[in-house]
């Protein structure tokens, strides 16, 4: 998924962005819920063939012309539930997007803190990092901005077994867990990246985003 996801695309919309980016046999605040998805093998193949739509319609440029792609919530969530699996960093499972609409989104997923916790810990009494540990949800809401090939995701919260952390800490989490040989320090959350496959934009509405290229 580019790599690694960013984590998961940051638990948000540019996981199809990314998934673009795989080799075709392989692609298969937090005030707003998580809400639960209505998930199934035939959406996630749905999402799938939409995925490689994308990518061909990539690859022939500017004589491609227009298309507007529309990806589901449902599509998205089933394709977590049954696709996914392989490509996700060890220690993050379970995860589900919501499109709320008007470019937010949130995300949770099930992540394994004991990794993290135990290289990050200091020993200090005020060390976050020296409370948490095992297997906990963590929540992620924001707002994807995506304009002229390029995209933002501006993370508005986050919590961790329900209680809110600041950007930092959730910085680290990410740059833990999408570690990768080419970006070994992991990604930033406030960096912005170029979209692949000729996607100019992605239009998040409620429910669904549609992928513009």
């Amino acid at each position: 998924m580019l790599h690694q996801p960013r984590w998961l695309t940051l638990m948000a919309l540019t996981c199809i962005a990314a998934l673009v980016s795989l080799p075709p046999h392989r692609a298969g605040a937090v005030g707003a819920p998580v809400a639960a998805a209505t998930v199934s093998r035939q959406s996630a193949e749905a999402f799938s063939q939409k995925v490689s739509l994308i990518r061909q319609h990539g690859d022939l440029g500017p004589r491609g012309g227009a298309r507007r792609t529309p990806v589901t919530q449902d599509e998205l969530n089933s394709w977590f539930a049954f696709g996914a699996q392989p490509y996700l960093p060890n220690g993050v499972s379970q995860p589900e997007v919501t499109i709320v609409g008007r470019g937010q989104l949130a995300g949770q997923a099930i992540v394994d803190l004991d990794a993290i916790a135990k290289r990050r810990a200091t020993g200090s009494t005020f060390d976050p990092w020296a409370f948490i540990g095992g297997r906990v949800p963590v929540k992620v809401a924001g707002i994807l901005h995506t304009r002229d090939g390029m995209a933002r995701l501006e993370i508005q919260s986050a919590e961790i077994s329900g209680v809110p952390v600041p950007p930092t800490l959730l910085q680290e989490l990410v740059s833990f867990y999408s570690r990768s040989p080419e970006r070994p320090q992991g990604v930033r959350l406030d960096e912005t990246f170029a979209l692949p496959a000729n996607i100019r934009q992605i239009e998040v509405g409620q429910g669904q985003a549609v992928v513009v290229q």
